[in-house]
């Protein structure tokens, strides 16, 4: 599940199947719950800002997208904007401290896809494109990377390592191999090194300045990564968290996140790990939308004996 994702009216239309009597209980159960009653819930311990503005919209229904006039829920996942109902000044505006490209499947329902999400919620900071029409990232591989699970995948704590080394050859020709087979030869002689990359972290040269995503379902990335403008970048994988995530495809494990929470755990990672700086809840609101319909969808299944 490399990039999985929701679509918000689906979602209410499985609450509201259950008929008038069920929805109602399900709507005073939710009302009634204390936050002990929410124990189970991995993302309750988020620094969130108020959703009461998205409780109001659920209230309501379906509104206009101020752009295009679609009826949606919540937001437009075409024209990346809030819906009548949410104000832009309910919602929260979270800054990174890189930019963020997501490169999403043609064939990725639009409705379903939790990469609207960032855009939303940071929105100075990520752009989303549709394959293939992505940028030509040759120049600048030396500060980008790109979150895939693959055998030259490494880990967060290790990006400030394996960026030294790109720093030190320069950015790599098609024919170099650190295209391929990228900082892993001369692992035993750089670990010498790494005791020196707490003093030269902050330099510009060892910190990414874009991250990229893949935003689709895994059967559908491998068009994607083999496309020659995203060879031999620094490939990351994201090995020790596990997917909220509804949607989960059957037979990948669940450390394969919907993209919005990769992109939320990267940036949890790389303040600690690459910035060596304390994680306080900085980009806790990457899961504003997620979170509530987490929370939405659960008590829903609750609410029809499913769980």
């Amino acid at each position: 599940q490399i990039a999985m994702s929701l679509n918000s009216s689906t979602l209410l239309n499985e609450e509201n199947s259950q008929g008038p009597k069920r929805n109602t209980e399900c709507l005073e159960s939710q009302e009634l719950q204390t936050p002990s009653s929410f124990q189970d819930n991995p993302l309750q311990q988020l620094q969130l800002a108020s959703q009461e503005v998205l409780e109001k919209a659920k209230r309501s229904g379906r509104s206009r997208c101020p752009r295009c006039s679609s009826s949606r829920m919540f937001y437009c996942y075409t024209c990346f904007v809030p819906v009548e109902t949410v104000p832009n000044k309910d919602i929260p505006t979270v800054k990174l401290p890189l930019k963020i490209d997501i490169i999403k499947h043609p064939n990725e329902t639009d409705g379903k896809s939790t990469a609207v999400h960032a855009k939303l919620l940071a929105p100075d900071d990520v752009t989303i494109y549709k394959y293939p029409c992505i940028p030509e990232y040759k120049e600048k591989r030396h500060e980008i990377a790109l979150i895939f699970p693959g055998p030259n995948s490494v880990s967060v704590k290790d990006i400030a390592l394996h960026l030294q080394k790109y720093t030190k050859k320069g950015v790599c020709d098609n024919d170099d191999d650190c295209s391929r087979e990228p900082c892993l030869k001369q692992a035993k002689i750089e670990l010498k090194e790494e005791k020196n990359l707490n003093t030269i972290n902050g330099s510009e040269g060892l910190r990414l300045k874009k991250i990229i995503f893949i935003d689709s379902t895994w059967n559908q990335t491998n068009k994607i990564i083999t496309d020659e403008r995203l060879q031999g970048l620094l490939q990351i994988e994201l090995k020790t968290r596990k997917t909220c995530f509804w949607r989960h495809q059957k037979g990948k494990p669940d450390t394969y996140l919907s993209t919005i929470e990769a992109i939320y755990y990267f940036l949890v990672d790389y303040q600690q790990e690459v910035l060596k700086e304390n994680y306080n809840g900085q980009y806790d609101n990457l899961l504003f939308f997620f979170s509530f319909m987490y929370t939405l969808i659960k008590n829903a299944k609750c609410c029809a004996g499913k769980e």
